[in-house]
């Protein structure tokens, strides 16, 4: 089988892993954790970030910095991982889910506004397959009607939006280093601080409540419990991986690159005879190649390709079953207005494998041929 993901090994993660083994500093914030910081501040061009031990944990921090209380309203789409949703659900927050783009599958920015109400607290723009939601609108909503905005850029390791990189342009980012993931540590995730007033308290969140990290920095003579907060540090192992991941940002992007593209050049034909639709990428994003996917005419012909692709032995998935209408969704969420792209757009997509050293070709050849036995009268 040719399996749907295969995380990068850069080579030098070992050695990094074995040199904090040898130093018995294996809890968080040693060096390799502030090396991280450091590069991901430099990079992203933020003024803080925080390396946690997933992306969800992040979420989560982001959600207790802006002060969700119950009742509070947060604007996203449903087409996206739980952990947007649940990180405000624990708060007390109410998602409030409005539909996407037809074209980006991204938070449909149009239909924001309309959704803001008394109680609403924060948007939460999801930057789905690293391809940018259109932020230039959103801050502008999200600055009359005095929200703050926490950026989902899970998937958005080393693309942009207008020369600005993902995370980088909320109040709040959040970024996933999960295995599946361009950059990856296994599990493992950080927290983008945009607003120089909330570095502090992220600082104590991040640390069970208490200002530890003032006390290591040597700026108070003890620590203490300030806050509510949790552990959301990763190890120093975990950060140990990452830096040697890091390093090679430029070139696992640009190898995913060729990949994508690659794939985007054979279905060229495919999307021209309306057979599929093809990812979109507008002038404002400069994408990681995070994700290819296609989208079919309808689920029938969506299950038949991907059951057929797995009996030429590639690996095929559908993604996120939207949230709106998952128990949870129902129980702690609410729709705002109509809702069917994220309905029907679900419903449709494929997405392929894409990782550093997939042999792209086979799979082109097997898509091509699956697709060519379609029959219109089967769909």
């Amino acid at each position: 089988m040719i399996p749907f993901n295969k995380p990068y090994i850069v080579g030098t993660e070992m050695l990094n892993i074995k040199e904090v083994i040898n130093s018995h500093k294996l809890a968080g914030d040693y060096k390799y954790t502030k090396y991280c910081h450091k590069w991901l501040e430099n990079h992203i061009g933020c003024c803080k970030v925080l390396l946690t031990h997933s992306c969800t944990a992040a979420l989560e921090m982001a959600a207790i910095l802006a002060d969700i209380n119950p009742g509070d309203e947060v604007i996203m789409p449903s087409y996206t991982f739980v952990s947007t949703a649940n990180a405000f659900v624990l708060r007390g927050g109410v998602p409030v889910f409005v539909d996407i783009r037809e074209d980006t599958l991204n938070i449909n920015e149009q239909l924001i506004e309309a959704a803001i109400t008394s109680h609403t607290k924060a948007i939460v723009p999801v930057h789905y397959a690293g391809v940018a939601c259109e932020m230039d609108t959103i801050l502008e909503i999200a600055r009359r009607h005095k929200l703050l905005v926490i950026e989902d850029a899970a998937q958005g390791v080393g693309a942009s939006y207008k020369g600005r990189a993902l995370g980088s342009m909320g109040d709040l980012g959040t970024l996933s280093f999960h295995e599946t993931k361009n950059i990856s540590s296994g599990e493992g995730g950080a927290l983008l601080v945009n607003k120089p007033s909330l570095v502090k308290r992220a600082e104590i969140i991040r640390e069970k409540g208490t200002n530890r990290s003032q006390f290591v920095k040597g700026q108070v003579d003890k620590y203490t419990w300030l806050d509510i907060g949790s552990s959301y540090l990763p190890g120093e192992i975990v950060s140990a991986f990452l830096w040697a991941q890091l390093q090679e940002v430029q070139n696992i992007t640009k190898k995913r690159i060729e990949i994508w593209n690659k794939y985007h050049n054979a279905f060229h034909k495919l999307a021209q005879d309306k057979k599929i639709k093809r990812p979109l990428i507008p002038n404002s994003s400069s994408h990681n190649a995070h994700m290819y996917y296609l989208l079919f005419k309808n689920i029938k012909q969506r299950m038949y390709f991907i059951e057929s692709m797995k009996l030429k032995g590639v690996d095929c998935y559908f993604h996120y079953i939207p949230l709106h209408s998952s128990p949870g969704g129902c129980e702690y969420g609410r729709i705002h207005g109509d809702i069917s792209n994220t309905n029907d757009l679900s419903d449709r997509l494929v997405r392929l494998p894409l990782w550093v050293g997939l042999d792209v070709d086979y799979v082109i050849n097997q898509v091509l041929d699956v697709i060519s036995t379609f029959k219109e009268d089967n769909f």
